[in-house]
């Protein structure tokens, strides 16, 4: 008898505990959503140049450290910093043994280009000869203030539901109290850039069509951030 009365106890204290732990607060459930959209202004563009023959003679040869140097004092020209070229990948046969065995080997390097103006890209790579040119494309980009973009529309989505939430709560004439519980959710879309062309330069077997290169039309970045909050009504 006396381990049944402690049982029974036992279970009284559980169910006691157990509806001091149910939250009897009103609560209001709403989101807030903010997006916008913005340009890039950082752009990573791949180089690749690569040796050629002129005329077909291995004698005649256009050494990649010519078309380096091009590259180099074009980057220079347009007022971009060293620091934003660096090598890719240099071709894995470039050893002197190899060229000393083929004099028709040709040497490739592949380049990493940030820039920030699509313009002096233009005039960078027109300052390189066109036939050292293997192929050009863009990697990726980004903008340069995303982070601090990021915050702002955080935080104006949960003043949007803090909104949302006062006039619904006042209009059944109750006053709005403090956030319980808040959660993000974010929508970041990065799309790719829509060529008109396939390449935004020339390859070296096409060197002789014209030096422009195609119009690029960029999809904006869209940053869209909504706020699940649960507020108390008082």
């Amino acid at each position: 008898m006396r381990k049944l009365f402690t049982l029974a106890f036992i279970a009284l204290l559980s169910i006691s505990a157990m509806a001091q732990q149910v939250d009897l607060r009103k609560k209001i459930t709403v989101s807030g959503t903010a997006e916008t959209e913005v340009t890039p202004d950082i752009i990573y563009i791949s180089i690749s140049l690569k040796e050629y023959l002129k005329d077909g003679n291995s004698k005649k040869k256009v050494e990649i450290a010519e078309l380096e140097t091009q590259l180099f004092n074009a980057v220079q020209g347009a007022g971009i910093t060293k620091d934003n070229l660096m090598i890719n990948n240099l071709s894995s046969y470039n050893t002197v043994a190899e060229k000393k065995k083929n004099p028709e080997f040709l040497v490739s390097k592949q380049y990493r280009l940030k820039v920030t103006d699509l313009n002096k890209w233009n005039s960078i790579i027109g300052a390189v000869d066109p036939k050292g040119v293997a192929y050009t494309n863009i990697d990726s980009y980004d903008y340069s203030k995303i982070e601090v973009l990021k915050k702002e529309l955080k935080v104006k989505a949960l003043q949007a539901a803090k909104a949302k939430a006062v006039y619904l709560v006042e209009s059944l004439g109750n006053k709005l109290g403090s956030v319980i519980d808040i959660q993000e959710l974010n929508n970041e879309s990065f799309p790719q850039p829509v060529y008109r062309n396939t390449m935004m330069m020339r390859t070296a077997e096409s060197a002789d069509m014209s030096a422009s290169s195609p119009e690029i039309d960029f999809k904006k970045i869209k940053l869209s951030y909504t706020m699940n909050t649960v507020f108390e009504i008082q």
